[in-house]
């Protein structure tokens, strides 16, 4: 018998096996909580699918998103970036991951880690939500307006509420699984 998925991910092998193993669940790690974050900002306008197909493209030119290096990236290092064919050469993209690795930064400093302070907003514990049907959930909510608004006050670049909202959902913060999909009671 066939599991069920969500809608969004249906028919494309990567699409699914990104839902299967990786979206949705809760994630504490600073370094792959900064490639979501960047991955998400480069996704604005653009499908998911997108940024998936280029995942590892985009590992590759930054440095597998180690943010320390991203943070002192020179301008030739930026230059290099806006000619690779691989990612999504978007100036103003490419200089908010540089923006957004230096506040990154400054988050862990001042609460030890990214983690810390970005699960703080939902008190360390995902919030589960119900949706029968993907389409029924919000594209953003008070909380990643918040989230989103704090973000920017630190100095982050391109963390709209969307985009915010699309990084909780990819980060486990909310379980927008469907209820009848595999994954709901599992994350």
């Amino acid at each position: 018998m066939q599991k069920h998925r969500c809608g969004w991910c249906e028919g494309d092998s990567l699409y699914e096996a990104y839902h299967d193993k990786e979206w949705g669940v809760p994630l504490k790690d600073d370094n792959t909580l900064f490639e979501f974050l960047v991955l998400e900002t480069f996704q604005a306008g653009l499908s998911w699918i997108t940024i998936l197909k280029k995942r590892e493209n985009f590992r590759a030119a930054f440095d597998n998103f180690d943010y320390k290096k991203i943070a002192v990236y020179e301008q030739l290092k930026i230059d290099s970036l806006l000619q690779d064919a691989g990612i999504i050469r978007n100036k103003l993209k490419v200089n908010a991951t540089v923006t957004n690795a230096k506040a990154f930064m400054e988050i862990q400093n001042e609460f030890g880690s990214f983690s810390e302070y970005i699960w703080g907003f939902v008190n360390q514990k995902p919030i589960k939500n119900a949706f029968t049907n993907y389409k029924d959930a919000p594209a953003n909510t008070e909380l990643s307006d918040a989230l989103s608004k704090d973000l920017k006050k630190r100095g982050f670049k391109f963390v709209g509420s969307t985009v915010v909202y699309a990084t909780m959902q990819a980060i486990g913060m909310v379980n927008d699984h469907e209820t009848s999909c595999f994954r709901y009671d599992e994350v």
